[in-house]
């Protein structure tokens, strides 16, 4: 038991809510944050207006749709473009020049969200001329924010923050050269899209699907408990090519991981990891 009140009621209603989603769905929750997944459980329980994460877990169980809605509630879609400014600032640095050594890329960002930090590299990419030698992979378990992606369209009130953004992360050009304006939104370019492929993948219960240079994979693991962390780090110890580079969110680490040992370190404070020859 993680705690004396581990059996109350309540958690055995979520444990129970989440058995029930990956029996009905495929969907496995079961070894988030439990902190992260009760709290989010409950915000669900006042949208749909019920008493009980009982009540929940019936509706879940005979509404597809009401699923659709926890998948939501669920997901995290917290992110901005350049966000954390410096660990862009690093992978030019000390990234960039190694991956310029290679004929041809592959990159994945896993958890891409609604796609903000994609573009973000691929604006980067592009500016260190290996946008059109790289194949992304972007990829999150929520199709939704997949297909938001995958549209590249932005609400324009954040544009000022992202340019800001972009500016402190070393960018090269005008930010503004990357989009154009219409009405409230704002539309990115087509060709910084051409070369990513946008896919629903589950961290959780889906394998490697291609052997890659680099994995982007920032602010995820944080909602995982320990175990899920080991699952998730062994799945891109897998898919990562001899030398090639894990980013992580600053929260996140690879310390007291199965995996610690198999990689070096490029930047500790940016979480940039060089996976270790054989």
């Amino acid at each position: 038991m993680e705690n004396k009140d581990f059996l109350t009621t309540e958690n055995i209603e979520l444990e129970l809510l989440l058995q029930a989603a990956f029996l009905q769905y495929g969907y496995d929750f079961r070894e988030y944050s439990r902190a992260h997944v009760k709290r989010r459980v409950k915000h669900q329980l006042i949208q749909e207006g019920l008493n009980s994460i009982s009540e929940l877990q019936n509706i879940v169980l005979h509404d597809s749709g009401a699923f659709e809605r926890l998948i939501r509630g669920l997901s995290i879609n917290v992110t901005e473009m350049f966000r954390n400014p410096d660990f862009y600032k690093s992978i030019r640095q000390k990234v960039i020049p190694i991956l310029k050594t290679y004929p041809y890329l592959k990159i994945w960002h896993a958890g891409c969200s609604t796609g903000e930090e994609v573009y973000s590299f691929a604006i980067m990419l592009k500016e260190e001329n290996l946008l059109e030698r790289t194949q992304i992979y972007a990829t999150d378990f929520n199709g939704e924010v997949v297909q938001q992606a995958q549209k590249g369209i932005f609400p324009i009130r954040n544009i000022k923050e992202y340019t800001a953004n972009y500016q402190k992360a070393g960018g090269k050009e005008s930010f503004s050269d990357y989009y154009h304006a219409n009405n409230e939104l704002v539309i990115f370019d087509a060709h910084l899209k051409k070369n990513i492929v946008f896919a629903e993948h589950n961290l959780v219960t889906d394998d490697v699907f291609a052997e890659v240079n680099m994995i982007v994979c920032r602010n995820v693991l944080i909602y995982f408990n320990r175990n899920l962390q080991n699952k998730v780090l062994k799945l891109f110890h897998k898919g990562l090519v001899t030398g090639g580079f894990l980013a992580l969110g600053l929260k996140e680490s690879l310390m007291f991981s199965d995996e610690e040992n198999k990689y070096k370190t490029v930047d500790a404070k940016q979480k940039i990891f060089k996976k270790k020859h054989a």
